[in-house]
């Protein structure tokens, strides 16, 4: 089995070695064919240099740069330059925990799924440094998308998660352009029944650096995604009844 971990990075330099150490360190001896690949995103700081200097050293580490800026290009290229058979998508901040990529890896291999989402929202899940007025946004935009789509899951919105690469190729193309594209991965996931499961996760937020997130900014792109995959599901939901 082989496992491609994706790490989309803009202006990541106080982040992204610790990233790359900590999960290579926890995943050596675990996972036996691995490679991590950074999206370099049109960072303006030392991320690209720090990238290149560590994959001299650490020939699984690849470095791509971003053509079209935002993180929906980043996905995209990611999913074009893995080579293994599954692929898990990590935030440079290291707010996702390497011992969840792990858990991530058992699962979908164990039972043999097109992906596995995590939930950072469960009795068992820890949850670290959540800005409070993002947590209830946060809650509440995930809460109408579990009504709008009629599914138990509760955490749509989170980047970190798990799927087989040829899965990710077939649900393309994939539209949304910034942090969007975390919600309509999963949504053309469950709308398409594509054999998956979800297992809870930790979180914790950065100790470092700058988030990327604006919740202002981004409302309407999230809206477009909603309204894009509601509809989609509607035609699937049509062609079924026919």
């Amino acid at each position: 089995m082989s496992l491609s971990i994706i790490i989309p990075c803009r202006n990541e330099e106080e982040n992204i070695k610790t990233t790359i150490d900590e999960i290579s360190n926890y995943l050596e001896g675990k996972v036996q064919n691995f490679e991590i690949n950074i999206i370099n995103d049109f960072s303006t700081d030392k991320t690209l240099d720090k990238v290149k200097y560590i994959s001299q050293e650490k020939k699984f580490v690849k470095v791509f740069d971003n053509s079209k800026i935002g993180l929906g290009g980043a996905i995209n290229l990611g999913i074009e330059k893995s080579t293994k058979k599954y692929s898990v998508i990590v935030m440079a901040d290291l707010s996702d925990s390497p011992k969840d990529i792990l858990s991530y890896y058992e699962e979908i291999t164990k039972k043999n799924l097109d992906a596995v989402l995590g939930s950072r929202f469960t009795r068992i899940s820890k949850v670290e440094g959540y800005p409070k007025k993002k947590l209830i946004l946060n809650r509440i935009f995930n809460y109408i998308v579990k009504i709008l789509f009629w599914h138990n899951y509760n955490d749509f919105t989170n980047a970190f998660k798990i799927y087989r690469t040829n899965t990710l190729k077939e649900i393309k193309p994939i539209v949304s352009e910034n942090f969007n594209i975390f919600l309509e991965i999963p949504l053309k996931i469950i709308i398409r029944n594509y054999r998956f499961s979800i297992i809870p996760i930790d979180w914790k937020n950065r100790k470092a650096g700058k988030a990327k997130f604006e919740v202002k900014e981004l409302g309407s792109k999230y809206l477009f995604t909603l309204l894009y995959c509601f509809f989609e599901k509607i035609l699937l939901d049509k062609k079924v009844n026919k």
